[in-house]
């Protein structure tokens, strides 16, 4: 990779999300506390990173300005599109337009490289696990005691609630036997 192609590919996958997410955050200064109280886990995703050193973060920009603002200004004209067609929902192609933009979403996602960077891609499970104690620990000894191995976990639990949601990511080829062996050992699994 040439260094301006890393340049480029850093303001992509790093420089303009960082951006993104503290725009994104800073929404939340003036929000009503019962707004704020009604955050999940995809909030607060996608605002992790606006948690970051700013004084880095500012020489970071600084040190990559032109091609983080080249992407930023494709990100706002995406963006102008998305807001045209919810200015008026209803008109023809308005709903199209949204759906387009959300599918684009869902394959530049599935582009991301898996575990360790490869390509090879995984089965999510979502299994419910109670908000008791040791009740995620039962779940992954139970899923070593299955004799599958875990390739990814994303936890999903907002405060207050009474399940949390745990999403198991193995190889395609285990995904059935875990979710059958789970099933039942009790565990409910979603969707």
């Amino acid at each position: 990779m040439t260094p301006d192609a890393h340049d480029r590919g850093v303001a992509l996958i790093s420089h303009v999300p960082q951006v993104v997410s503290s725009i994104m955050a800073r929404r939340f200064i003036d929000a009503p506390n019962d707004a704020l109280g009604l955050a999940g886990q995809g909030v607060r995703d996608v605002t992790r990173v606006a948690a970051s050193d700013p004084d880095l973060w500012v020489q970071i920009l600084g040190a990559n300005a032109a091609p983080v603002r080249d992407i930023l200004l494709a990100y706002r004209d995406d963006l102008d599109r998305f807001i045209d067609a919810l200015a008026d929902p209803a008109a023809p192609g308005a709903r199209r337009r949204v759906a387009e933009e959300l599918t684009g979403g869902n394959t530049g996602v599935e582009r991301l490289p898996g575990k360790h960077g490869t390509d090879k891609r995984f089965t999510t499970i979502v299994v419910m696990v109670d908000d008791r104690p040791g009740q995620l620990a039962r779940l992954l000894a139970e899923i070593g005691e299955i004799g599958v191995n875990l390739e990814d976990l994303r936890l999903e639990h907002s405060p207050g609630r009474q399940v949390g949601l745990a999403e198991v990511q193995v190889v395609p080829e285990a995904a059935d036997r875990l979710t059958t062996e789970l099933a039942a050992r009790g565990w409910r699994i979603a969707g």
